[in-house]
């Protein structure tokens, strides 16, 4: 699909794979792109049960599906679609981080604030949610507590 005259493309990522996620609210329409990360996925083994957990997700994203290095597919994707900046959402990923840093060389790009679950300065493991979620689940229950919990 091809969007002419597009100014912006949104790269969606796993840290904000919802329909509501800041960048798909700010530009409905633009096109949008989602990278299976090769280099990734061999590093973290990441499982099947997982993978198909994402792939679902972006079955409801109005996303193109690509895979391959996440840098040369985005840079790729937005030369297709005459895209003149980048705009995605934050990620408290090291990788993530690289990323952006790689693809400010060749465009701008726009990170929007995502909402925290959780209230936490300290380390979080981002590879597995079970070993992310008993470090911010006392974090994440507090904030329903004063509301008469």
């Amino acid at each position: 699909m091809t969007f002419p005259n597009a100014d912006v493309l949104v790269w969606v990522h796993g840290d904000c794979l919802s329909p509501e996620g800041p960048a798909l609210k700010a530009h409905p329409g633009a096109p949008a792109l989602w990278v299976w990360d090769d280099e990734l996925l061999n590093e973290w083994a990441i499982s099947f049960k997982r993978i198909v957990f994402i792939y679902e997700c972006l079955l409801e994203l109005p996303v193109e599906i690509r895979r391959g290095q996440v840098v040369l597919e985005i840079l790729g994707y937005a030369r297709e679609q005459n895209a003149r900046r980048i705009v995605t959402a934050q990620s408290p990923s090291p990788r993530f981080t690289r990323i952006v840093r790689e693809l400010r060389r060749s465009l701008p790009v726009d990170v929007l604030p995502v909402a925290s679950l959780v209230d936490y300065g300290g380390d979080l493991d981002l590879q597995r949610f079970s070993r992310y979620w008993r470090r911010a689940e006392a974090y994440a229950m507090k904030r329903g507590l004063g509301a008469g919990g």
